[in-house]
């Protein structure tokens, strides 16, 4: 039981940093003096500090993505489909990050926003490795959904989209106070998603100018 708590211990402490400090910036002594545990059990739970940026990526990596893919698979099976429905897959499986913790949808996408950030070559390997097919699946439904879009111009697009749902959600707790602030608006984070899939979908499906 002590080991399971050290392990989730370093694991939590691990998230929170590397999300407000970037995997760069963020050492193996700092996560370990503000857990209270020695550095001997980080290499004993997870054996480098690359293996633990996997494992906190992973615990809502295992989760999130088969929720994404049975929503992809059952839209694909679809004889039509529209860039709505496909950015529609990923607000259940998102909302369900709550589970691990609190705050786990803003927090999934901020290390996932940190990854591409601090260019971690090795995560993006470890997530195409692990999950290819999931995201084989998503940019078949893009292209399904927009076929006058090419191969690269769907990589540019959903790039973009990433930056735009990272800082939004990011920023999730301000921009839901300036919301309340200044238009007496409630918001929640699921209806923080959902203002977003309109806009995203309008970008990724915009005619090609160049």
């Amino acid at each position: 039981m002590a080991k399971l708590e050290t392990k989730q211990k370093i694991l939590n402490t691990a998230e929170l940093l590397f999300a407000e400090l970037g995997f760069n910036d963020t050492s193996l002594r700092q996560i370990t003096s503000t857990a209270g545990v020695n550095l001997a059990s980080v290499n004993y739970h997870f054996g480098s500090k690359k293996d633990l940026i996997k494992a906190v990526m992973n615990r809502y990596l295992a989760l999130f993505m088969p929720k994404v893919d049975a929503e992809l698979s059952q839209l694909l099976s679809q004889p039509t489909l529209t860039l709505p429905q496909v950015f529609e897959c990923f607000v259940a499986p998102l909302l369900s990050l709550s589970s691990v913790r609190r705050q786990g949808p803003e927090l999934f996408l901020q290390l996932l926003g940190r990854g591409y950030i601090d260019n971690q070559g090795f995560l993006r390997w470890f997530i195409v490795n692990h999950y290819g097919e999931v995201l084989a699946h998503f940019t078949q439904a893009i292209q399904k959904a927009a076929p006058h879009l090419s191969k690269a111009e769907v990589f540019w697009r959903l790039h973009f989209t990433l930056g735009t749902v990272v800082f939004t959600m990011a920023s999730s707790e301000a921009l839901r106070d300036i919301a309340k602030n200044d238009f007496n608006e409630e918001i929640d984070v699921e209806g923080l998603v959902r203002r977003l899939i309109p806009y995203l979908a309008s970008g990724v499906g915009a005619e090609t100018l160049v």
